[in-house]
Order: C-alpha cells, then sequence, then structure tokens
C-alpha cells in the first residue's frame, strides 16, 4: 500500500501509512498575529483527524495551541522535550496525551513507529524567555519510510541521522520576505534532497502565509518556492520525483518494497 501525503499548507500535512493517521505541525488559522493565509481554503474538519500529531518545534507557526485545542480527544501529541514548560497553552490541553520527546526517542502508533530526529533551527518560543527545547524533524515508518524535517538547515550528518527514506517532506521557503538562519530555500532543499535520496518528495512551508501589508515586498518569496524547487531538484537530484501539490491536494506515493 502507498503512502498517502496531504499538505494543508504551511508545514501541516498528514500523511497516512499502514492505516494511521499522522499530522504533522496542525496550524488551521486564518490570521496568527501579524501573518494572513493568502493561499488556500482552511483545512476542513476533517483534517483535524489523526491518530498522532507530530509538532517539531516551539515556533507559533508549528506549535499553535489554538490548533492543537481542536483535535479529537484522546489524540496523542508528540513535542519537543520542555515545550509544556515554555508554553503554558499546553498544559490546558488536557484532552490530548502529550509526550515530550528529543532526537532519538522512538514511539509507536498503529503499526508505525515513529523515530525522533535531529533538526538546526531556533528551539526557542519567541519572543518569550530563554528557555530552549530542541528543533525536531521525524522519521513515520510503516509500509513506507517518511521524512517530515520541520524546519531546518542542512547539516553534517543529515543523511545519517534520517536514514533511508522514501518519501521526504521539506521546507523550501518561509512566511515572510527574507529567510533567517536555520530555515531551507529551494537551493538548499534540493541539496537535502540530493543528500538523502529519497524515492519523492513534497515541497512544503511556503505559499500559504504572508505578512499583512507586504504584499508587494519580494513578492517572487512567496509564489516561486515550490516550482524553484521542483527546477533545481531535477538537476540535483533527477532519480527523486517531486509531487508539488495545491493546498488540500493529496498524493499517493510509492514505496520501497
Amino acid at each position: 500500500m502507498p503512502v498517502e501525503v496531504t499538505w494543508w499548507g504551511h508545514a501541516t500535512c498528514t500523511v497516512e501509512d499502514s492505516g494511521t493517521r499522522v499530522l504533522t505541525d496542525p496550524l488551521f488559522a486564518r490570521r496568527l498575529a501579524h501573518l494572513r493565509r493568502r493561499r488556500g481554503a482552511l483545512p476542513p474538519p476533517s483534517a483535524w483527524c489523526a491518530d498522532i500529531a507530530l509538532v517539531s518545534h516551539l515556533h507559533a507557526d508549528h506549535l499553535h495551541v489554538p490548533s492543537l485545542a481542536r483535535l479529537a480527544p484522546g489524540t496523542r501529541l508528540l513535542v519537543p522535550r520542555g515545550a509544556p514548560r515554555t508554553v503554558p497553552g499546553l498544559r490546558r490541553l488536557s484532552h490530548l496525551a502529550v509526550t515530550e520527546v528529543r532526537p532519538g526517542d522512538e514511539t509507536t502508533a498503529g503499526e508505525l513507529r515513529i523515530r525522533v530526529v535531529p533538526a538546526r533551527h531556533d528551539g526557542r518560543r519567541l519572543p518569550l524567555g530563554p528557555h530552549r527545547s530542541p528543533a525536531l524533524g521525524f522519521v513515520i515508518e510503516g509500509e513506507g519510510r517518511t521524512y517530515f524535517a520541520g524546519d531546518t538547515a542542512l547539516f553534517d550528518g543529515m543523511a545519517e541521522q534520517v536514514g533511508p527514506v522514501d518519501v521526504a517532506l521539506l521546507p523550501v521557503g518561509g512566511w515572510g520576505p527574507y529567510l533567517g538562519e536555520g530555515h531551507l530555500d529551494p537551493g538548499r532543499a534540493a541539496e537535502a534532497l540530493a543528500r538523502l535520496a529519497p524515492r519523492s518528495a513534497v515541497p512544503v512551508h511556503y505559499g500559504t502565509y504572508w505578512p499583512i501589508g507586504m504584499d508587494a515586498v519580494r513578492p517572487h518569496e512567496f509564489h516561486t518556492p515550490g516550482e524553484e524547487f521542483a527546477r533545481l531538484a531535477a538537476l540535483r537530484a533527477p532519480g527523486v520525483a517531486v509531487h508539488r501539490l495545491g493546498h488540500g491536494e493529496s498524493a499517493r506515493l510509492e514505496v520501497a518494497r
């Protein structure tokens, strides 16, 4: 059975494998502080349904407490170690089964094994406090092996830490006209793809949110990262099938047997 990936926008995806639904970095907001959703309808209530949800780091566009509050009672939620201390709102989500994890941890969900891997990204809850939690990536192993990178820069040993994968969900942009440290742009994401060598890739983390009032500031950084990633991936990793999904669109991706 192939892995099915649905991209809801930004870093929010549903991965279905072995009869289990995994939701990544749930963000169901029309507006978040100075950001507004500019493309794609809000994910429908069906997108809120998951057996387990993964949060890659503490930034508010990835750990969004009001979105997490919409998850069904009993949903398992993996968050970076120390997150409930830093984000008090997490402690009020008593209807969820929250587990703190760090790189090297493993857990199971249905017939899936979920490995926690490192990411190179700022782990603070900006702009609050000095406390840090590790930024994380996840490898979802069932019929296939799917890597959700969260937010990350390239780092030494990325391929070794992640291991062999069939599908890579890679960030290729951001939510503003400039990317800071700890991110992948289309070129660096194509380099990550060359290192990881999966069968398939889905670009995420672009073309969804944009600062209010900044429509005319470097608009290509909003519109083009997915297309540019696909172009560069064809040069750097020609053996990888890139699936550039629209918001709410799904792809059934073949995996190694």
